[in-house]
C-alpha cells in the first residue's frame, strides 16, 4: 500500500471500472475528485474501440464528472495513431467496427472500404457483426491484407452481465486465415508509450487501474507499471485466485481504493517529522 504515495499518474481503464453498462460505480465522483485534489494526472485508456473521445467525454458529464478530451484514448484512436507510423497515406483500410474506429481511420488519412482489395483489415468490436462481414474480412487477408486487431478482450462487462468481446472475434478470423493479427490495445505496450508520453510521466510513478487481468493487470506489468485490480468489472475473485497473472493491488472497486488510498496518503509522515 505504501507504493500508492510515490503514484503521481493514472492509466485507467473505464468500462468495468467507472461503470458498467449504464451504470456508474459507486464513489465515482469522488475518486475524480481525490485525484484532481491530489494533482495526480490520468489518462482514461480503454480497449473500447466503438466509442470517440467526445462519447466519452458526454458520459462522464452526465455522471457528473468532467475530463478533458486529451485525458481520454480509446482504442480506435490508437489503432489510428499506429496505422500513421506503419502505413502510407491513403492506404485502403477494410473496417469490422463501430463509426467510431470507421472516423479516427479516416481522419487520420485513410481510405475506409467495403471491399476485399484493400491493404489492412481493422477489426473492433461490431455490435452489426454479421458472418457476411467475417467473410468479407477473411478474403482480404487471404489476399494479403495485413490483419490489425484494435484489442484482444475475450469478453466486455454490460451492467448485468458479460459479452463476448472483440477477443473472439479476432480468434474466429485467425483460425479462418491462419494469420494472426497485430494487436494495438491493452495488454500491448502501445497504448501504454502513448499514455505515459501524454502525461509525460515515468512508469516507476505511474499505475494502472483495470478489472481485467490479460488485458490491464499484464499490459500494465509489461509496462513496468505498478497494477491495481478492482473487481467491479470483468474478474472475480475465483478467477483472480485461479489466474497466473497476478495484480500488485486488488481492490472492490474504486470507492474502496480511493479510501485506502486517502488513508495511505494521511499516514505519510510529513516532511518536517523526516527531517
Amino acid at each position: 500500500m505504501e507504493r500508492l504515495q510515490h503514484i503521481r499518474s493514472l492509466i485507467i481503464d473505464m468500462d468495468g471500472v467507472l461503470w458498467r453498462g449504464k451504470r456508474p460505480m459507486e464513489g465515482l465522483t469522488d475518486f475524480f475528485d481525490f485525484l484532481r485534489r491530489h494533482e495526480i494526472r490520468f489518462i482514461l485508456a480503454t480497449n473500447n474501440a466503438s466509442r470517440s473521445r467526445d462519447d466519452y467525454v458526454a458520459q462522464l458529464a452526465c455522471f457528473g464528472v468532467t475530463v478533458h478530451p486529451e485525458e481520454v484514448l480509446p482504442s480506435c484512436d490508437a489503432t489510428a495513431l499506429y496505422l500513421q507510423r506503419i502505413a502510407s497515406p491513403g492506404a485502403r483500410v477494410l473496417v469490422i467496427g463501430e463509426q467510431a474506429l470507421r472516423a479516427a481511420l479516416t481522419e487520420a488519412g485513410f481510405q475506409v472500404v467495403d471491399e476485399e482489395h484493400a491493404d489492412f483489415v481493422v477489426v473492433g468490436f461490431d455490435w452489426g457483426l454479421t458472418y457476411e462481414k467475417l467473410a468479407r474480412a477473411a478474403r482480404a487477408i487471404w489476399n494479403g491484407a495485413r490483419f490489425i486487431g484494435t484489442n484482444p478482450d475475450p469478453v466486455w462487462p454490460g451492467e448485468d452481465e458479460l459479452y463476448p468481446g472483440n477477443g473472439a472475434t479476432l480468434a474466429f478470423l485467425e483460425r479462418a486465415t491462419e494469420v494472426s493479427p497485430t494487436v494495438v490495445g491493452k495488454p500491448e505496450l502501445l497504448m501504454f508509450q502513448i499514455a505515459l508520453e501524454r502525461m509525460r510521466a515515468a512508469p516507476e510513478t505511474t499505475a494502472v487501474i483495470g478489472d481485467q487481468l490479460p488485458t490491464d493487470i499484464l499490459g500494465g506489468k509489461r509496462a513496468g507499471l505498478l497494477t491495481i485490480l478492482v473487481l467491479s468489472g470483468a474478474t472475480t475473485p475465483e478467477g483472480l485466485a485461479e489466474s497466473p497473472i497476478q495484480p500488485d493491488l486488488v481492490f472492490a472497486d474504486i470507492r474502496a481504493l480511493t479510501t485506502a488510498w486517502e488513508e495511505t496518503l494521511r499516514a505519510r509522515p510529513s516532511r518536517s517529522s523526516e527531517a
